[in-house]
């Protein structure tokens, strides 16, 4: 038997993480296994809901590896079709016993699912006529509303790195392989590592020139769900959980609850951390083009073509803008880097 989470869980943010940590809880409490039941891809993606808009927070590989992270016993990862979304919420509530051994569900406050679209209230209530536990949980706040996967993918395309890593819990990232570029940054003394990303429905940060940390190698993905990284241990914020329904403890505040805390699962998730500045945009001093995300890395030169890169954002510095010249340019790039040191 099997105390179930399921949902889309994209960027796995401290709502998330909510249900994850009372799904471990529960599952512990009954001495069963603790199962994720996930989605791919998105149901948008299938039912064209404003199917061209839609970005990620997470890959589906990146998803997978956080939820096994926060110590879930499985994860199941089941092929969203148009078949599937026929089903109404007490077929999948069904289909998660017979499939699955749901004994208990833990319920998101905002979960959906179904051809019905039953709300976590009416799937409880599908539930328990099959003899089926349901534990929901509260929202998770941030600046006074919940935290949620559309209000992290705003913040992201306004520029705010530090706002959407309160909401997200962590830094955000950006996962790839470093390809080879125009090699324009080498000749003004900028060298720059050049991603093209893993899963190109990725959400892109605003067009602009960032601070980020950079892990470099075969390893750099690992550590997704504790938000490792220097970062993590002062990302505290005003996100709390106003208490869990159905399940005993109260709310806290992210800093101090063991799952909604990136420092409480802290990680190293690379040996080979670095400071960057990166540039997002189409490089319009240099002709233009198409949107590319590079990054000078600090106190590196290496090559590093066609090995994993991991970027994460800290701040916005500035806007990309054109320059008259590449010496423009150069005084500039130092001036941003100026910038980078006086934080340190």
């Amino acid at each position: 038997m099997a105390v179930i989470a399921t949902g889309f869980f994209d960027g796995v943010h401290p709502g998330h993480r909510l249900v994850i940590d009372t799904l471990l809880s529960e599952a512990s409490r009954r001495g069963e296994e603790s199962v994720v039941v996930t989605f791919w891809p998105h149901p948008r993606a299938v039912l064209q809901s404003d199917a061209p808009s839609l970005r990620y927070l997470s890959s589906r590989s990146e998803r997978e590896s956080a939820l096994r992270e926060l110590g879930v016993t499985r994860v199941e990862t089941v092929r969203f079709s148009r078949e599937f979304a026929s089903l109404p919420a007490s077929g999948y509530v069904e289909m998660l016993r017979s499939r699955f051994g749901a004994s208990a569900l833990v319920l998101g406050y905002d979960t959906r699912f179904g051809s019905d679209r039953s709300g976590p209230e009416e799937i409880a209530r599908e539930a328990a006529s099959l003899g089926i536990d349901a534990v929901i949980t509260p929202p998770v706040l941030c600046g006074g509303s919940p935290v949620s996967s559309s209000r992290i993918r705003t913040a992201l395309e306004d520029g705010d790195a530090v706002w959407a890593a309160e909401l997200l819990g962590r830094p955000y990232r950006l996962h790839g392989v470093v390809v080879e570029g125009n090699h324009i940054g080498r000749t003004i003394g900028f060298p720059t590592a050049n991603m093209q990303l893993y899963e190109p429905l990725m959400c892109i940060p605003r067009n602009g020139v960032y601070e980020t940390r950079v892990y470099m190698g075969a390893a750099a993905s690992s550590g997704f769900a504790a938000g490792g990284g220097v970062g993590a241990a002062i990302i505290s914020g005003g996100c709390e959980a106003d208490g869990v329904s159905g399940a005993s403890g109260g709310g806290a505040a992210v800093s101090e609850h063991p799952v909604l805390a990136g420092a409480a699962l802290l990680q190293e998730p690379c040996s080979r951390c670095f400071r960057g500045l990166t540039n997002i945009g189409v490089r319009p001093t240099v002709g233009g083009g198409a949107c590319t995300i590079e990054t000078h890395i600090l106190g590196f030169d290496e090559m590093i073509y066609g090995l994993d890169i991991t970027v994460e954002f800290v701040a916005r510095i500035r806007d990309e803008r054109r320059f008259d010249s590449l010496d423009s340019l150069r005084l500039q790039l130092e001036s941003d880097l100026r910038s980078l040191n006086s934080i340190i």
